[in-house]
C-alpha cells in the first residue's frame, strides 16, 4: 500500500534552516522564498546592519521565527561557531543552505596565494565545515537537506576564475560525498549550479553588454538567471517534494552546459 500523499510538498512550515550569505542577492532571495514557504531562518553574513534589517522585514512579511549570527566564513573559527549557534538558536536545523561565495576575477598565471586561499576558503572549506558539523546534527536527528550553491563554472572552465572554478568543481564532488555519507541517516545533500545571476554582484561583472554577449549567445534560453530562478531550486531541494533527490548537481543554466 503506497503511503499517504504530502498535502504540500512544498510546505516548510516547522521547519528550520540556515542560509550564509543571506543579506546580498541570492541569499536575500533565497532566506524570503523559504520564509514564504513556512520556514523558520538563521540567516549569516558579515553585515551585522543587513542582517538586522532583513531579519526585521522577513518577519513582518512571514511571521516566522528569524534569528541572525553575524559570522565572517573566511575564518574557520568562526565558520565553527557559526556551526554550533545556528544548531542552537532554534534546538537544531533540518535545512542547510550554503549560499555564501566570493568571486575574485584573476588569471591562472596571475593567481597569489592570498587570494586563492581566500576565495577557497569561503567558497569550499566554510560549506564543507558547516555540512559536516550540521550534518552530523541532522544525522542524528534522523532527516534533513544540505543544499549547496556552486555554478556553472564548477564544471565548464571561465577564463580569469581560476580560484572560483576550483572551489566551485570541489563543492561539488564534497556534496556527493555528502549524500553518499549522510544518506542512510535520511539526510540529502544537493547542488544547484547557476549560469551568471544578475544580482548587484553579477550586474557588475556581466553588465556590459559586449562582454556578456558571447556567454549569452551560449545559452540556448537567451539570457541570465534571475536570483528566483535559484531560490526556487533550493525551495524544491530543501522541501518534500525532492524527497528522493540526494547527491544533484542541479544546473539552473538555462541549456549552457548542454549547449
Amino acid at each position: 500500500m503506497n503511503p499517504d500523499p504530502i498535502a504540500d510538498p512544498f510546505d516548510l512550515t516547522g521547519r528550520r534552516a540556515l542560509v550564509t550569505g543571506a543579506t546580498q542577492g541570492i541569499g536575500t532571495d533565497i532566506a524570503r522564498t523559504l520564509a514564504g514557504a513556512g520556514c523558520d531562518l538563521v540567516l549569516t553574513a558579515r553585515d551585522r546592519e543587513g542582517l538586522a534589517a532583513l531579519a526585521e522585514a522577513v518577519r513582518a512579511d512571514h511571521g516566522v521565527r528569524v534569528e541572525v549570527v553575524p559570522a565572517d566564513l573566511a575564518d574557520a573559527a568562526e565558520t565553527e561557531a557559526l556551526a554550533a549557534s545556528a544548531l542552537a538558536a532554534f534546538d537544531g536545523l533540518d535545512v542547510l543552505v550554503n549560499n555564501a561565495g566570493i568571486s575574485v576575477p584573476q588569471r591562472a598565471v596571475d593567481v597569489d596565494a592570498t587570494t586563492w586561499d581566500l576565495v577557497l576558503a569561503v567558497n569550499l572549506r566554510a560549506p564543507a565545515l558547516l555540512g559536516s558539523r550540521i550534518g552530523r546534527a541532522m544525522a542524528q536527528a534522523g532527516r534533513g537537506s544540505i543544499v549547496n550553491v556552486s555554478s556553472v563554472a564548477g564544471s565548464l572552465a571561465l577564463a580569469e576564475h581560476f580560484s572560483y572554478c576550483a572551489s566551485k568543481a570541489a563543492l561539488v564532488m564534497a556534496t556527493k560525498v555528502l549524500a553518499l555519507e549522510l544518506g542512510p541517516s535520511g539526510v540529502r545533500a544537493n547542488c544547484v549550479s547557476p549560469t551568471v545571476v544578475m544580482t548587484e554582484m553579477g550586474q557588475r561583472v556581466w553588465g556590459e553588454e559586449a562582454k556578456a554577449a558571447p556567454l549569452v549567445a551560449r545559452i540556448p534560453l537567451g539570457h541570465f538567471a534571475r536570483p528566483a530562478d535559484v531560490s526556487h531550486a533550493v525551495l524544491f531541494l530543501a522541501a518534500d517534494a525532492s524527497a528522493m533527490v540526494n547527491g544533484v548537481d542541479l544546473k539552473i543554466d538555462g541549456g549552457f552546459s548542454v549547449a
